[in-house]
């Protein structure tokens, strides 16, 4: 079997789900997890275990280096350092730049001194109808880590 980088194994995800035409919340009943957990693994930023990537890869009729690169190591933080240019990944850029101050505020207040695990941590995406236009729902839940004293 050939050894490829998450990157180039990425590259082939996306390509074959393209090709088979499936979504990512298709893809997450196969695999039998949450959607936007599956779809971060197929970009690279989980990992899958054997049986996920095994089932991934029947449905999207990968091969088999693609479907060993599914269990390796994540590569998390996908984003350069530098301002991200790509208009919807900017806008939660903005969003922190705008609003971060204040979400650590609010949090602190609530929960004391500590942050918000991106380890312990679940997403979702909805869409909420709306007259004036539909609204994108971003749900984060992640769990209150306090500082300690040592």
């Amino acid at each position: 079997m050939d050894y490829i980088d998450r990157a180039e194994a990425t590259r082939r995800i996306l390509a074959a789900k393209e090709r088979a035409g499936l979504s990512f919340e298709e893809l997450a009943q196969v695999v039998g997890a949450h959607e936007v957990w599956v779809a971060s693994a197929l970009l690279g930023q989980n990992t899958m275990s054997s049986e996920q990537a095994a089932a991934a890869g029947k449905a999207l009729a990968l091969d088999e280096a693609t479907v060993a690169a599914l269990s390796r190591d994540a590569a998390r933080g996908s984003l350069p350092a530098a301002v991200p240019t790509d208009p919807l990944i900017y806008r939660f850029h903005e969003i922190v730049q705008v609003y971060g101050t204040t979400l650590k505020a609010v949090i602190e207040e609530k929960f004391g001194s500590g942050i918000m695990s991106a380890i312990d941590f679940s997403m979702d995406i909805d869409r909420v109808d709306d007259p004036r236009g539909d609204r994108v729902k971003v749900t984060l839940n992640g769990k209150f880590l306090p500082y300690r004293t040592w």
